[in-house]
């Protein structure tokens, strides 16, 4: 099933009393360093912290009782997997959270504050799905993937869907892109719209699947990502990568030295909290984009969680 406009507005429809509807901020100061008008999408204001309670809230809702009952099972080291434990605890119903035994501490913890049950798996994607698979069976649960799902993408799209709703509409909108989940439902919205606000990912160049997949034609997975932007590391899916291909007007890599100079430039002028992966949207502009020169640009903020004991400034 192809994600249409009317899924995202259907979607927020269903979402919108649980969910923050976040601010969208401006800073005269970043707009002289990008040489743009910026309006920020702040989601990292949002509930568990980032955008992925959107579409977890939203995936969570569509189920009927029946499946309801016997909870949701995921895979994820990051955001998803406290935004699902929340969202499910929000319907009084279980989660069952596969991490990897190296996940950070901080976002265990909010898995657990939400009430969600860690399985721990080994550092592989094929670990985690095997083991995902194994606790699906034996739960007889609905699985929920962190971004290849037409629930996931339909609510992420959500917060685009308010920003332009707020501040008119757009010349471009810039998004991280890691599985795609936030972008294509992003490109979605957006051009919902207007089909002439251009959209563009923003991607770690040490993590640079979506970029490499975009200029082939083709889905390349990620050969060994190693960014600090720890939720950009993900590969691109089936179904996010056929709406980003055919959709998006392009992707942006962003150095490590450019998310810490963002990220830095963010907390100091804006005093507000983002993580690195939140932080790549705005670190594409840190460089000349003469295509964005002087337009009205919308920023997706994507998530604000961070492990203070370990900033990279």
């Amino acid at each position: 099933m192809q994600v249409r406009f009317d899924d995202i507005k259907h979607a927020h429809t269903k979402i919108k009393s649980y969910i923050h509807r976040t601010p969208v901020l401006t800073s005269r100061i970043l707009n002289s360093i990008a040489g743009a008008r910026l309006f920020f999408k702040c989601e990292n204001f949002q509930k568990s912290g980032a955008f992925k309670f959107r579409g977890a809230m939203n995936a969570v809702l569509s189920l009927s009782e029946e499946d309801a009952r016997t909870g949701v099972i995921t895979h994820s080291s990051g955001n998803h997997a406290g935004a699902l434990a929340l969202a499910a605890k929000t319907r009084n119903i279980p989660a069952f959270i596969v991490m990897p035994e190296n996940a950070s501490e901080v976002k265990e913890a909010a898995v657990r504050d939400y009430g969600g049950r860690i399985i721990h798996c080994g550092l592989t994607l094929a670990s985690r799905e095997e083991v995902a698979d194994k606790v699906l069976k034996d739960s007889g649960g609905t699985l929920i993937h962190p971004y290849n799902d037409e629930r996931i993408i339909a609510g992420q799209g959500t917060a685009a869907l308010e920003l332009v709703e707020e501040v008119g509409t757009l010349d471009a909108i810039l998004a991280p892109v890691s599985g795609g989940g936030l972008l294509s439902g992003t490109v979605l919205a957006a051009k919902g719209f207007d089909e002439n606000i251009r959209v563009y990912g923003c991607e770690p160049e040490q993590a640079d699947d979506a970029y490499r997949s975009f200029q082939a034609g083709k889905l390349i997975p990620a050969e060994s990502p190693d960014s600090i932007a720890d939720g950009l590391r993900a590969s691109l899916g089936d179904k996010t990568f056929q709406i980003i291909k055919k959709e998006v007007d392009g992707i942006f890599l962003v150095s490590e030295r450019q998310i810490i100079e963002a990220m830095r430039l963010i907390w100091e002028r804006m005093k507000i909290i983002v993580e690195p992966s939140g932080a790549a949207s705005f670190a594409a502009l840190l460089l000349s984009r003469p295509e964005l020169s002087g337009k009205r640009i919308g920023i997706i903020l994507s998530g604000g969680n961070v492990d203070l004991s370990s900033l990279p400034f």
